[in-house]
């Protein structure tokens, strides 16, 4: 058995700044209210090739910005979601964070949360991956890391790129009610939680 899971709004509650973010790059840009809504749950590639596609200048222009603002940004964590990683690192079994965030971002996590690099075998960011969510590719990638296969492999998403993407991969996947309604995810789903407050090894084994 192994574990994987996605990082913003699984592991941490980070959906609510960059809703606040993305307003604010919307409005500005493009002349949209609540674009932070709209693109919720999207990487940076989709977001660009969809909304700000041809626009070169603006796009140079938010990647600094967004990298500036996930500098400054806090990394609570999802409640329970520390507790629960401790219960399978206490039972031995294998786990990996794999996001579509990138190095950068992840290094601002790293020391915001040195603990959670103790905790699991690997991090997968968007630079091991040629191909975005909801290609399962990145799922697919950290079974081959921890040597796990589909059958016996559990992925804890909330975006429903990340769901279908996890779907896709052939593993167990248990939803997070933290980005999306939990009527709209929980067809996709085995389960669904709205965070890790009771949920234990018990639950999933």
């Amino acid at each position: 058995m192994i574990v994987l899971f996605d990082f913003d709004g699984v592991l941490a509650d980070t959906e609510t700044q960059y809703t606040e973010f993305w307003n604010k790059i919307g409005k500005d840009y493009l002349g949209l209210e609540d674009f932070g809504r709209t693109i919720k749950g999207q990487t940076l590639v989709q977001i660009f090739g969809k909304y700000f596609d041809g626009m070169t200048r603006e796009q140079e222009e938010i990647v600094p910005m967004l990298n500036e603002f996930e500098r400054n940004m806090t990394y609570g964590y999802i409640p329970g979601a520390e507790g629960f990683m401790k219960e399978l690192k206490a039972a031995g079994i294998p786990m990996a964070i794999v996001t579509s965030s990138n190095e950068p971002k992840m290094k601002n996590v790293r020391k915001a949360h040195p603990e959670l690099w103790k905790l699991v075998d690997a991090v997968l960011t968007s630079e091991h991956f040629s191909r975005s969510k909801p290609d399962p590719e990145c799922f697919l990638k950290g079974m081959e890391i921890l040597g796990g296969i589909p059958e016996d492999t559990y992925v804890f998403e909330d975006s429903l790129h990340g769901i279908n993407a996890g779907r896709a991969s052939g593993a167990h996947v248990i939803g997070l009610a933290t980005t999306n309604p939990r009527e709209t995810i929980e067809p996709l789903c085995e389960t669904v939680i709205d965070n890790f407050i009771g949920f234990s090894l018990n639950c999933i084994v």
